[in-house]
């Protein structure tokens, strides 16, 4: 009896710090989320308001009708629409034939890819950067989008998730007459459901939230991406802090509502990936 009582106190202890970590944690987001509805004079208001009197949309309204932001939203909705599933069928093609094919050196070849992982991104950005340029990529969206598709941590995961499949239903697919087309689409990636999806939310958030790579290339303002856009509005308008909250609201939503959706099968996805090399 004791024992049940520490364990329902245990419980207890626990989901009340998960309770006050999430408040904790969520608190800034719905405090930018309600900023960037309120007026400027309650915006600057002492002491702080957190519910406003008065919900506005001008902060929303100046942002896309004297900004501009409909472009940096139209170019990071391309991206996001095209990167993901790219990234994932080159990703997961990869991690198909480290997983299931036998190629001499393969072992080695997927050391020297996870070795890549030691290296700073910020020091591949110039060789990334020249190569762009000599291939007349600048300020294009295949500049921006095709230097990040592939990625060695992706490879590595869909590597052990791959090999978690059994041999037998390719050996029999192949017997059966079926090519590696048919093998990787019809079962690979239909078995890969779970891992499928939590890699299409980190692509996702990774081309959503992409700002130094897209700075770097975009030379021109039309084709700058959303955290970019938000980034040059907090430095010409900082003194209208609603319209700098409308645009990180924008920013930052969109990606908190596709994990919220998607949650389950992020955990589920990592939960069913080896760790076994």
């Amino acid at each position: 009896m004791r024992k049940r009582k520490v364990g329902i106190l245990q419980q207890i202890l626990v989901h009340g710090f998960l309770i006050i970590a999430s408040i904790v944690t969520a608190t800034p987001f719905f405090w930018m989320l309600i900023t960037s509805f309120k007026t400027p004079g309650e915006i600057y208001t002492i002491p702080p308001k957190f519910i406003p009197s008065e919900i506005t949309l001008k902060n929303y309204i100046d942002l896309f009708k004297g900004i501009n932001f409909w472009r940096p939203l139209l170019n990071t909705l391309i991206i996001v629409t095209i990167a993901p599933p790219l990234s994932i069928l080159l990703n997961s093609m990869a991690g198909y034939a480290f997983s299931k094919f036998r190629f001499r050196g393969r072992d080695t070849l997927i050391f020297l890819i996870l070795a890549t992982m030691m290296i700073p991104g910020q020091m591949t950005l110039i060789p990334a950067y020249l190569i762009v340029r000599i291939l007349n990529m600048l300020n294009t969206y295949q500049g921006i989008i095709i230097p990040g598709l592939v990625g060695a941590g992706s490879i590595f995961f869909w590597r052990q998730f791959i090999k978690g499949i059994p041999d037998d239903l390719i050996e029999s697919a192949k017997i059966d007459g079926a090519n590696e087309i048919f093998i990787y689409f019809k079962i690979i990636l239909p078995l890969s459901t779970p891992f499928f999806i939590t890699s299409f939310v980190f692509a996702f958030i990774g081309a959503w939230n992409s700002f130094l790579w897209p700075l770097i290339v975009a030379t021109d303002e039309s084709m700058y991406t959303l955290p970019v856009a938000v980034s040059v509005i907090a430095g010409q308008y900082g003194e209208n802090i609603g319209t700098i909250l409308s645009g990180s609201t924008i920013v930052v939503f969109p990606i908190l509502i596709v994990f919220l959706i998607a949650q389950r099968y992020v955990i589920k996805g990592i939960a069913m990936t080896g760790l076994k090399f």
